[in-house]
């Protein structure tokens, strides 16, 4: 059995939580980034996650910015076969740089919902779906810039994480607004998010053994004594060839 050796990213998502088979079921999780600091290595690690022996997760994984060979080089690093997990069937991957969902403009993103139900509908009770999207922004792309059509396509998913105890992780770039008002888009996937994770460059600039920081607001945690509370935590990290260091600002000399 594999050892699960916690980081502070795991434990600020809660997967420390020993109560629950899978901490994250029925929850969502938006990881925004920039163009300065990639939040990718995130979705890498929630889903190597999913995929262990211990989870009851099958994941969908809805690719509109990399082909399957990228993912699989990277999980293959860490430690995780995807190619395996995909002949397993806990692993669905849904290639949208290929369009395998080619009417996906014309229907309002209806035909990838339906993709991702019939898997979700398709599992025994003793299994639950994580769906992963990257990245939000291409997803946008994809329904010919209706914000509208993307928001309608996440409500139905939220939809399968209350009736079905579904997650939901996903990718957006924070960085695309800038030069305009933040859209309605991007404060709706804020307030729809029970773990916001936000990967930022350092506020001091540029060092060799820092590649930035995470803030990681996890919404209504519980304290143990029946009452709910927002949490956040923030830390730095840096970006390994097989791994990803987290550490707390000033721990290092």
């Amino acid at each position: 059995m594999e050892h699960r050796a916690l980081n502070l990213l795991d434990e600020a998502l809660g997967l420390d939580d020993k109560a629950k088979v899978w901490p994250l079921g029925g929850r969502v999780v938006l990881v925004e980034d920039c163009v300065e600091t990639t939040g990718s290595f995130v979705l890498h690690q929630v889903l190597k996650r999913c995929l262990t022996p211990q989870s009851p997760s099958v994941v969908v994984f809805v690719a509109f910015s990399q082909p399957f060979s990228n993912y699989d080089r990277i999980l293959r690093k860490l430690g995780c076969n995807l190619a395996a997990q995909r002949d397993n069937r806990r692993f669905v991957f849904i290639d949208m740089l290929m369009l395998q969902c080619p009417d996906a403009c014309e229907d309002g993103l209806v035909p990838l919902y339906e993709k991702i139900e019939k898997v979700t509908c398709g599992l025994a009770k003793e299994k639950a779906t994580t769906i992963f999207i990257d990245d939000i922004s291409l997803l946008e792309v994809a329904a010919n810039g209706s914000s509208n059509n993307v928001l309608d396509f996440l409500h139905y998913c939220l939809t399968l994480t209350s009736e079905h105890g579904c997650s939901l992780v996903a990718l957006n770039h924070e960085d695309i607004y800038l030069n305009t008002e933040r859209p309605t888009l991007s404060l709706q996937l804020e307030y729809l998010a029970d773990i916001l994770v936000k990967a930022e460059p350092l506020a001091t600039g540029l060092a060799t053994d820092v590649h930035g920081q995470l803030t990681v607001l996890n919404k209504e945690t519980w304290d143990g004594q029946g009452s709910s509370r927002n949490r956040i935590c923030n830390f730095h990290f840096k970006v390994k060839e097989n791994s990803v260091e987290y550490f707390y600002p000033g721990s290092r000399a």
